[in-house]
This record gives structure tokens, C-alpha cells and sequence, in this order.
């Protein structure tokens, strides 16, 4: 009777880490090899905005309210140019940097 108990959760215990493991490879999966990507968004009031989505070699921009998302304009690859966003890690180095000239002086 213990043996039954045991082997069921061992069983369950099996089943539970399976679906663990394949939800982080899936997610894994999907931000790596995505297609769409959001560029920026910029609010205008609680639950109205506007969004710039990069899908494939296309970026579109979307009007976005609380009821209803319309397409405002379609860019093509090479049509609007986007600048480079400083990532965290860039910014991470310049405060580090100055943060080190300070402690020199």
C-alpha cells in the first residue's frame, strides 16, 4: 500500500517537472526566435496610447484605447529610421565609469 503511494508520487513529481521544463523551453524559444517585438509606446492617458511594433522588416504603429487597437501607419524596411535605445547594460557601464572617476579624484 506505502509502494502505491510512493510510486504515485513519484509519477506526479515526474509529470509536474516535465510541464516546468517545457514551459521554460518554450518561452526560451519564443523570445529568441520572435517576430514581433514592441519598439516604444507612448501613453496619452490611462488606457490610451500610442505603439511602434517591429514585425519582420515592418514597423507598424498602432493607436491603442482600452476598447479598441486601429493601425495608424505602416513603415517599410529602410523607410524610417530608428535609433539605437541605450540597453541597461550600456548604462550600467557609464554610471560604473563615472561612479570610478569620482573614487580617483
Amino acid at each position: 500500500m506505502t509502494g502505491t503511494y510512493i510510486q504515485m508520487a513519484v509519477a506526479l513529481t515526474f509529470v509536474i517537472f516535465l510541464i516546468i521544463v517545457v514551459g521554460f523551453l518554450l518561452k526560451k524559444k519564443q523570445n529568441r526566435y520572435g517576430l514581433m517585438s514592441v519598439v516604444s509606446y507612448q501613453p496619452f492617458g490611462p488606457k490610451k496610447g500610442v505603439a511602434a511594433l517591429k514585425i519582420g522588416n515592418e514597423i507598424l504603429i498602432l493607436g491603442v484605447t482600452s476598447n479598441d487597437m486601429r493601425l495608424l501607419r505602416i513603415f517599410k524596411d529602410g523607410e524610417l529610421e530608428l535609433k539605437e535605445i541605450e540597453g541597461f547594460q550600456s548604462k550600467l557601464e557609464k554610471f560604473r565609469s563615472i561612479r570610478v572617476q569620482r573614487n580617483w579624484k
